[in-house]
């Protein structure tokens, strides 16, 4: 099976623009609001989210640094034994985050596993009034239950095929494929 591409620049673009207004209509506004991108795509689109909630409020928020961090889950994973070289990355908060809504940001919801360990990384750090979920691609396949509440583009897809989000910042290119399992890359 060949590459299929299923967002470009423009949709990934359209995509993190609704999910930043829907951020905020969710939350009232910026107020008690910190949204932590998992690495390393998750942060990646944090950051964007977080320009654009800054654009959108610019009253409200001096710079997107105000909101953005990151959030490793590395050694929180459950799949540790099968996969034992993934190398932690640095978590960096902009503040506390107690008491305010906490927004994980990830490039794609598959099995929920990267998103609850996420949670069990959240609960270490301290106690949100609230947690939520951004995912740019929700492909389904859930072995646990998690849902997210913003969602770039629901994209159901074969156990057997890969999502693979490019990202500029990361890939040098901006594109979100469908691909064979058996297809080289990065994906989820």
């Amino acid at each position: 099976m060949t590459a299929r591409t299923v967002l470009q620049q423009a949709d990934i673009a359209r995509a993190l623009t609704r999910i930043s207004h829907e951020i905020l209509e969710s939350n009232r506004g910026t107020d008690d609001l910190v949204i932590l991108g998992i690495p390393t795509r998750g942060v990646v689109l944090a950051r964007r989210i977080a320009d654009t909630i800054q654009r959108i409020e610019p009253a409200k928020v001096a710079s997107a640094a105000e909101l953005v961090g990151a959030l490793d889950v590395t050694m929180y994973r459950d799949d540790l034994s099968r996969h034992p070289t993934r190398t932690p990355q640095p978590t960096s908060l902009p503040g506390p985050i107690d008491g305010k809504t906490v927004v994980l940001v990830d490039d794609v919801l598959f099995s929920g596993r990267t998103i609850r360990a996420a949670l069990d990384a959240v609960s270490d750090i301290g106690r949100p009034r609230a947690v939520r979920l951004a995912v740019l691609v929700d492909r389904g396949h859930r072995e646990l239950p998690i849902r997210a509440d913003f969602v770039g583009k629901n994209l159901p897809s074969a156990a057997s095929e890969r999502i693979f989000v490019r990202l500029t910042e990361v890939d040098g290119e901006e594109s979100v494929t469908i691909e064979d399992a058996g297809e080289q890359g990065a994906g989820a």
